[in-house]
């Protein structure tokens, strides 16, 4: 990029998930005693500062694309970590729907079967208290019954034991 073939020094990318903070800006005018703005030179020295500048121009785009890819690649970590994040939920919540699913389906066979056996036990009380109706009146004819049969028996005996 620069004339003389060289390019220039390469900083060390940051390995750490930051994103890299930019170079310092350096004033080549300043590291160069030699370079004065004298306006009685000639024509070349007035492409020598564009010069700089273009070479000052090209560090700076080369500090703004390190750090483009460094949050380029920050971007895609995050993604990542969320689309990650994003799965393990997706399946615990599918899980957790298995099981519920699960659960309820039990839940509504032991509920089925109660109501079974409770509509069991309701139709067998009915029974009964109709049955139970009946044996009012059973009791009855039994309590006449019972008196008839006194009556006989203190009939015969006295017709057994006469003096």
């Amino acid at each position: 990029m620069e004339e003389d073939g060289g390019e220039p020094p390469q900083l060390p990318r940051p390995t750490s998930s930051k994103a890299p903070i930019s170079e310092p800006r350096l004033d080549p005018q300043s590291t160069c005693p030699e370079s004065t703005l004298d306006p009685s030179e000639d024509d070349r020295t007035d492409s020598k500062p564009t010069l700089l500048n273009q070479t000052e121009l090209f560090r700076a785009l080369e500090v703004v694309e390190r750090d483009s890819l460094a949050i380029a690649d920050s971007f895609t970590s995050l993604f990542a970590s969320l689309r990650l994040a994003l799965s393990e939920v997706t399946s615990n919540s599918v899980d957790h729907m298995h099981c519920f699913g699960e659960a309820a389906g039990r839940l509504q066979e032991s509920v089925l079967d109660a109501a079974t056996k409770g509509n069991r036990y309701i139709n067998s009380c009915l029974r009964l208290n109709e049955e139970m109706k009946g044996a009012g009146s059973l009791a009855l004819q039994l309590k006449i019954l019972r008196r008839n049969v006194d009556a006989l028996d203190s009939g015969v005996n006295k017709l057994l034991h006469l003096p």
